[in-house]
């Protein structure tokens, strides 16, 4: 699990809550909060 605000790495992220994927490109990309509900825990899918 990772919390916006974190740099986990390049990849996919999943929101725990509704389910957004989102990718990061860069290792330096921070995760945000989900754009669609808010929430801010994510998991590494890919």
């Amino acid at each position: 699990m990772h919390t916006s605000g974190e740099k986990p790495g390049k990849g996919t992220y999943k929101c725990q809550k509704c389910g957004k994927e989102i990718v990061l490109e860069s290792d330096n990309d921070a995760l945000p909060k989900c754009p669609v509900c808010g929430h801010e825990k994510w998991d590494k899918i890919g």
